[in-house]
């Protein structure tokens, strides 16, 4: 049987891009205007309240939700005729910087090496 509804293949990309955010006002400004956009699908009541969420949020990320465009998201692959997007999930949180996870990474490395060197001795 030929379906070909059992022979689709999925890949999800992961990315992770951290920002350093220069100026938390325009950048609130920015989102706002969008929010308050005539072309915004928001009726009275759902623009008050982003525009709550956006002010209210001072770590900048509800703002910039509103500012990034899913175009540019897809923008990463569009340049690829054989795949196809499906479904595009973007989330934006604070976090305390740049990460310092990889260092800590290569430490534990380190780490395991140095006691590898104890059990031979």
């Amino acid at each position: 049987m030929s379906d070909e509804s059992g022979t689709e293949r999925y890949l999800r990309l992961t990315v992770e891009l951290t920002v350093e955010i220069q100026d938390i006002a325009g950048l609130q400004v920015a989102a706002l205007k969008e929010i308050n956009h005539p072309d915004a699908d928001l009726d009275d009541d759902e623009r008050r309240e982003q525009a709550e969420l956006v002010s209210a949020d001072d770590t900048g990320a509800t703002a910039l939700q509103w500012l990034i465009e899913p175009d540019h998201v897809l923008g990463l692959i569009e340049h690829v005729d054989q795949v196809e997007p499906r479904e595009a999930v973007l989330g934006v949180e604070p976090c305390d910087g740049l990460s310092e996870e990889d260092e800590e990474e290569e430490h534990d490395h380190h780490g395991h090496g140095h006691h590898g060197h104890e059990h031979d001795h």
